[in-house]
């Protein structure tokens, strides 16, 4: 028997649109009509008066949740992640590794090439590996012991232990035969990101011709600003080629840099993530990253020596956060949540709440609270 839910009288939002007192019929996973006044029996019937119904989040750069981490290499780790998720939102993720020894580096993407969400998880999209190919001069958590320069015939090797499931690559372009990397890693379709980089403005132009297309997390561990150099910082913030991911928690990026990214590239041109690590969703005190002790506190997330170790923030706080430092729309909102990112990985039937298209949604109060999540027609219960 097929599930089916049917959502009255809610506000649709788009990236592009925004339609007041629709409903929405779900079947077997997938949005069959969007219509007013819809007549049709349903097994969950949803009132969405006065609340707001966006497509599920989609986080590009996630390394763990709930206590679970991408690079433990185990299939219940990631089933922990994916379950997690969901409370806050986020219905599809980019499975994120970190800079670690190419052994445990190909253990964790073995495990990653045949893992499968379970109906109530958020759905593993792919893998964005970050490192162990950035600069050791910006590593920020990334061990330096690991980093190396790129190497197109270990990325290859990657790949195929990946069951060519890395979707995103963070790289540093600038490093011994990184633009080498670039140019051919962006011919397969992979999303290459510069990141954890010290290049000039200069090599960031020249890595954008090669198929850089995203920055991975805008302000941190970039070569900043400078009036004589505008860096990573400002090749991120100045070149419309670029899609700039970025961490709103406050911590990673003061709101005003936040506010100068959004006036500078616009909705459209910015992907909200969380770069969280396993400490997300539990009670402050001391976690492992890679092998590295990291200090939870209201502060964030740190290494002994200070630096930052990823986040703890979760997708329904950065879209409020965004929401509060720079007033945008809540279309503006789904562009960042979502849409720019379905699009940049080629997410078809995700990113937007159409006929034909995923059930991947979640339903927001008039505060932006979650209500409820549904992943491919199957509402969450217990968020």
């Amino acid at each position: 028997m097929k599930q089916t839910c049917l959502i009255k009288n809610v506000t649709i939002v788009n990236a592009d649109e925004r339609m007041d007192n629709y409903d929405v019929y779900i079947k077997d996973g997938v949005i069959q009509h969007i219509g007013r006044l819809i007549e049709i029996e349903a097994d969950e019937v949803i009132d969405g008066v006065n609340q707001y119904l966006l497509p599920g989040f989609i986080d590009m750069h996630i390394h763990g949740s709930a206590g679970s981490d991408a690079m433990d290499a185990t299939p219940e780790s990631l089933h922990i992640m994916a379950k997690s998720l969901l409370k806050e939102g986020t219905t599809s993720f980019l499975a994120t590794t970190m800079t670690q020894s190419i052994d445990k580096i190909e253990e964790a993407l073995k495990n990653l090439a045949v893992f499968k969400s379970g109906k109530d998880e958020a759905e593993m999209v792919g893998v964005h590996l970050e490192g162990p190919f950035v600069s050791k001069k910006r590593a920020g958590a990334q061990p330096l012991e690991h980093i190396i320069p790129p190497q197109l015939s270990l990325f290859q090797r990657f790949q195929e232990l990946s069951g060519y499931r890395i979707k995103e690559v963070t790289v540093a372009p600038e490093t011994d035969g990184g633009f080498e990397f670039v140019e051919n890693v962006a011919k397969t379709g992979v999303v290459v990101s510069i990141g954890h980089s010290d290049a000039t403005f200069e090599e960031v132009q020249k890595a954008v011709v090669l198929g850089v297309k995203q920055g991975t997390h805008l302000y941190n561990q970039m070569r900043p600003f400078h009036h004589r150099d505008p860096g990573v910082v400002g090749g991120t913030l100045l070149l419309p080629e670029i899609q700039a991911e970025i961490i709103v928690d406050f911590i990673h990026s003061h709101q005003e840099s936040v506010k100068l990214a959004y006036q500078m590239k616009g909705a459209d041109h910015i992907i909200l993530i969380t770069d969280a690590m396993r400490a997300k969703g539990l009670p402050y005190g001391d976690y492992d990253l890679g092998g590295q002790l990291v200090h939870v506190t209201e502060s964030g997330a740190h290494l002994e020596n200070g630096a930052l170790a990823g986040s703890v923030l979760k997708m329904d706080q950065a879209l409020r956060n965004m929401k509060e430092t720079t007033n945008c729309t809540l279309q503006e909102l789904v562009a960042m949540t979502s849409f720019n990112a379905a699009k940049q990985l080629n997410l078809t039937g995700k990113g937007r709440i159409k006929e034909h298209y995923d059930a991947d949604l979640v339903l927001l109060d008039k505060d932006l609270k979650i209500q409820k999540t549904i992943k491919k027609g199957n509402v969450i219960k217990n968020l």
